[in-house]
């Protein structure tokens, strides 16, 4: 034991200031430890000073108006953090402990002080870091943004040349020759425009979920018929690959809440990717079952098979498999993290199983079924082969291939038409040929379509005419800002002319009624 110090060399030499104090401040014992750190001699402390005298201007303020006041309620203040006046006029900031204790009838007040420079460091670094961390996630806000602007501006860029690419095959559905070799042709460009369509919708679909700013349109739907959809949309790249393809689906309808056009979005990509990633010959199979409360699609396939360290990876947005630049079909590795965001915007989950490389791959989707069952009704028409009542239709696009082969198709629907190339030559033609309908595209090269728009609506001649929206501009602020300046309805380039055809259809069906 005599190895130990005693008592009072352990007081003088503790690892902390020790002060004794009255309840008034005027210190009555001090160690070592603490006069050191603040270059005081024991004669100048003890009864000659108050604890008080030793803080700053603000720490005495402090001390006065909640040291004290909370020591007289409750007998202690803990992890005050404090600068102490030293000597020769420096700071050094403490964390100080204090308690009220009683010995006989004198109270009197027991005060630890640690010195806290590290400890302000510490903090420094931290704010530092957290500064830095905020900076952090500035620019990768900001980076996000323009990743977001990139792609709607690539979208539209892509858009606009696909645009008289679609007109023209519809031109050519309408005018086709019984020549074999012209039916092929056109069957194959239509194929690759779909394609290249699907891919730009998929970039668009992709950037609006990650921003939060996808809503579904839900209804109760059976999606076993909704399945039968997404097949017809997967038939050609199947029949191109020499795939078996099976389906294993109920007789019996299974009911959910969903978006119709997402559901078969969900099962198209996952089939399109079974498709891409089996070698050609291969066999896929999509089964559809209910179980509990959830309906199951399983997409199975005896393709590449994904190696254990990238499942984790494969919902990521431009994530592919290594193998697949030799192996699959291409594609810009953005379906299965689309159909990830589209599964749980329903409430539902995603997740894939392979045993490794060469084995195959399976994807399961399961959706909640809906609680009560609803009569389903046939909202899909079939627009191919009716012809609109004939309308004054004015075409206005910079591009004039899209413009003039657009005119062209509906020309050859029986429609009178006229096309423009910028926003005052429309506006010119428009007030002379009085149209029943609009076509206007936003990117013109003098003032752009919204404001034709909200000219047109300023004339007695345009107010009743039916404006249409028809650009490569196609998210939803894209779709609002299109309402705000009048339009009636907003189509995304390349226009799906089935799509636009009803559309004339129904124009005609309001007017008559």
């Amino acid at each position: 034991m005599d190895t130990i110090p005693d008592l009072p060399y352990s007081f003088e030499h503790a690892a902390c200031g020790l002060v004794t104090t009255d309840v008034n401040g005027t210190i009555r014992r001090a160690n070592a430890t603490f006069r050191n750190w603040l270059g005081y001699s024991l004669d100048e402390l003890i009864e000659k000073k108050k604890i008080q005298d030793l803080f700053t201007v603000g720490g005495r303020f402090f001390h006065h108006t909640h040291w004290a006041p909370l020591l007289q309620l409750q007998s202690s203040v803990a992890e005050i953090q404090m600068d102490l006046v030293c000597r020769d006029g420096k700071t050094l900031p403490m964390l100080i402990n204090a308690v009220r204790q009683k010995y006989g009838d004198e109270s009197f007040d027991q005060i630890a002080f640690f010195v806290a420079t590290e400890r302000k460091n510490f903090e420094r670094e931290l704010i530092a870091a957290r500064k830095n961390l905020h900076e952090a996630n500035e620019q990768l806000s900001i980076t996000d943004r323009r990743k977001d602007e990139f792609l709607a501006t690539l979208a539209h860029e892509l858009r606009n040349p696909l645009a008289p690419m679609r007109n023209v095959l519809e031109i050519m559905r309408l005018k086709e020759a019984k020549d074999p070799f012209i039916h092929w042709s056109r069957e194959m460009i239509e194929r690759h425009v779909s394609q290249m369509t699907h891919l730009v919708d998929d970039l668009m679909e992709s950037a609006r979920i990650s921003q939060g700013r996808l809503e579904l349109r839900k209804q109760r739907l059976n999606i076993v018929d909704l399945v039968q959809s997404a097949i017809e949309s997967s038939h050609s790249l199947m029949k191109e690959s020499k795939h078996t393809f099976t389906v294993e689906k109920p007789e019996s309808p299974i009911f959910v809440d969903a978006d119709s056009t997402r559901i078969i979005q969900i099962i198209s990509n996952l089939l399109n990717n079974a498709a891409k990633y089996t070698p050609e010959g291969g066999s896929i199979c999509l089964r559809v079952f209910q179980e509990d409360n959830e309906v199951v699609l399983s997409v199975i396939d005896s393709g590449i098979g994904i190696p254990p360290e990238q499942l984790s990876n494969i919902f990521m947005m431009f994530s592919q498999l290594t193998p697949a630049l030799e192996r699959s079909q291409g594609g810009l590795g953005i379906g299965l993290a689309l159909v990830q965001g589209l599964v749980k915007l329903h409430g539902g989950t995603i997740r894939a199983h392979s045993e490794g490389d060469g084995k195959g791959s399976e994807f399961i989707v399961r959706l909640p079924i809906s609680q009560s069952a609803a009569e389903l009704s046939d909202s899909v028409e079939n627009s191919r082969n009716l012809i609109a009542e004939n309308k004054r239709i004015l075409v206005v696009d910079d591009n004039i291939d899209s413009a003039e082969s657009l005119a062209l198709l509906l020309e050859l629907n029986g429609h009178t038409t006229k096309t423009a190339h910028d926003g005052m030559s429309g506006l010119k033609v428009a007030e002379d040929f009085k149209p029943q309908v609009i076509l206007l595209d936003i990117g013109l090269p003098d003032i752009n379509g919204y404001e034709v728009a909200q000219q047109i609506r300023q004339q007695p001649w345009g107010r009743t005419i039916f404006l249409i929206a028809a650009t490569g501009w196609g998210q939803d602020k894209d779709k609002e800002l299109a309402a705000s300046a009048g339009f009636d309805k907003h189509l995304t380039k390349p226009i799906d002319f089935q799509q636009l055809n009803l559309l004339l259809q129904n124009i005609s069906k309001n007017n008559d009624s």
